[in-house]
């Protein structure tokens, strides 16, 4: 009966732990401050349960609970999508959202595997001396951000609620222009299997402690880095600041794509992005609309609502950036995209969807914009407009305004650091084209209501703009709509589920940070190294 409880109290402390752990990817209900030592704390005893585990296959199966917790309550809002406007059964949607977090679980149980394989357990008191506690601390962090890249990569990859965004407003965030989100993830996942190691160290070697405490003194140093790195300026002014409006329409996704709400979406965008500025505000050069602000092909729209929209940019002299689904009649496919109207763009090219400015979106949503083989018959439960789109290119120019370059990207694109990148070093000779100098998310959060997934997201864009050390305007239907500092700073944002646009100043940066000059490679290959290490250290132990 003893070892039946115990068992069940450490199951349920693991599901408990990694609920708690889903806490910590945005604010509200918890203060921003909160969020990374949370992480810290709840991953910290994650670790400590898979020392302890007897073997391999227990410690995978201590993560799996504790990850499929996590999944669970961070990603709740998906089903909202399904059932509030996909009208799937409320149970069928859980058991949906169960499947998903069950699955992304297993890569939480492949990286506790190989730290068991590679350590062994843990369950011993024997002495544990500072370089025994760094290697097992070493070996947690390259197999779970290894895992966590893998995630993010396989099967087109999902990347939400990777633990490094958990660190935006800690010091170990200035890691970030140096190493990205992996590399935050791995120094992270360094501490938190630091102090399970320091812990249990301090309640079974005592002796040892004075001397182990260099491994606390370690991860103090690397946070403080983290905080100096956080102080330097990577990047420098390119050109003047660039009045920008941002439009957030609120269109209830319910009826957004609806025929007899279509006109009134596109007018009530028209509208806002027309509104006149306030006095001692400089007319904007820029207004970003969100995703598919306009909710029909664009042959589809007449001539004289295309006209209105000529009109609205020849007036304010500006360029406005639209989300839009492009349909190309001579192929009958179809892009999420983004197109760019400014004084000169002749109504043909609208009409057609060949503007010279154009982004078609190249990283497409599993199930919302394509259909993964063998799903059909999930899709065909939902009644949400799908289809398979056409993937953009990955080399697509950013559009020149004023004389800044923005380089656009859509929904969840700002999801994959490294797919940003190209467009920071998409320097063009033959036509004096230059790489970005600021990015732009154009999204529709309005499937998911007013949940953690606005934040979430809001959270993950912060940490794209301190990797690139480039300015990120957000253009969203329901929030957050608003712009981040190449820091990662909020500037401005608008409140969700309310109608308005925003009116703002911002400055353009050039030159790359390390992390927009390699990507994850030097991450990639740290972890590598360490596994690889391990794996033969372990070896010539087994062989002696």
């Amino acid at each position: 009966m003893r070892a039946w409880w115990s068992t069940w109290r450490l199951a349920l402390s693991l599901l408990l732990a990694g609920a708690m752990h889903a806490l910590s990817f945005a604010p509200d209900p918890l203060p921003a401050w909160a969020l990374s030592p949370l992480e810290l704390i709840t991953m910290a005893w994650l670790v400590h349960c898979v020392w302890r585990a007897p073997n391999a296959l227990m410690a995978a199966r201590r993560a799996w609970l504790f990850a499929l917790a996590h999944f669970v309550i961070g990603l709740y809002w998906l089903t909202i999508s399904m059932h509030t406007y996909g009208l799937m059964p409320l149970p069928l949607a859980i058991m949906a959202l169960t499947a998903l977090s069950a699955f992304l679980a297993l890569y939480a149980s492949c990286a506790a595997a190989i730290t068991h394989t590679l350590n062994g357990s843990q369950r011993s008191n024997a002495a544990q001396t500072p370089a025994r506690l760094l290697t097992l601390a070493l070996v947690w962090a390259a197999a779970w951000t290894l895992c966590e890249w893998l995630r993010g990569t396989l099967f087109t990859g999902f990347g939400w609620l990777n633990s490094g965004y958990a660190h935006i407003d800690s010091w170990f965030a200035g890691w970030a222009p140096v190493l990205g989100v992996y590399g935050v993830t791995f120094i992270t996942a360094f501490a938190a299997a630091a102090l399970a190691a320091l812990v249990n160290s301090a309640q079974h070697t005592p002796t040892h402690q004075p001397k182990n405490a260099l491994v606390g003194l370690l991860v103090l140093a690397v946070a403080l880095t983290g905080w100096g790195l956080k102080q330097h300026t990577w990047t420098v002014n390119h050109g003047q600041p660039l009045a920008v409006r941002l439009v957030q329409g609120d269109i209830e996704q319910g009826i957004k794509f609806t025929p007899s709400h279509i006109q009134h979406t596109i007018a009530t965008h028209l509208k806002l992005a027309a509104t006149p500025t306030p006095a001692g505000v400089p007319s904007p050069q820029l207004v970003l609309l969100p995703e598919t602000a306009l909710a029909v092909f664009q042959h589809q729209l007449s001539p004289a609502s295309w006209n209105a929209w000529r009109a609205l940019a020849a007036d304010q002299q500006s360029t406005l950036m639209m989300g839009a689904a492009l349909f190309d009649r001579s192929t009958s496919t179809y892009t999420n995209s983004v197109i760019g109207i400014d004084p000169t763009t002749s109504l043909e090219a609208l009409t057609s969807g060949h503007t010279a400015l154009r982004y078609d979106k190249q990283h497409l949503v599993p199930f919302g914009e394509f259909v993964p083989w063998g799903f059909r018959w999930f899709v065909n439960l939902l009644a949400i407009p799908m289809g398979d789109f056409n993937r953009g290119s990955t080399q697509q120019l950013p559009f020149a305004v004023a004389d800044q370059y923005i380089a656009p990207n859509i929904c969840y694109e700002d999801v994959f650091g490294e797919e940003l990148l190209p467009a920071l070093n998409a320097n063009n000779l033959a036509t004096a084209q230059q790489g970005a100098t600021i990015l732009a998310n154009f999204s529709n959060l309005g499937w998911f209501g007013q949940s953690w997934a606005l934040r979430q997201h809001w959270q993950m864009a912060r940490m794209r703009a301190l990797e690139t050390s480039r300015p990120m305007l957000r253009a969203t239907n329901t929030g957050l709509t608003g712009a981040i500092d190449q820091q990662g700073n909020t500037l401005a944002s608008l409140p969700p589920h309310r109608a308005a646009v925003l009116d703002l100043k911002v400055q353009g940066q050039r030159g790359l940070t390390p992390y927009s000059s390699v990507g994850n490679l030097p991450v990639l290959l740290l972890a590598g190294l360490v596994l690889l290490g391990a794996f033969f250290r372990r070896d010539k132990r087994t062989t002696q």
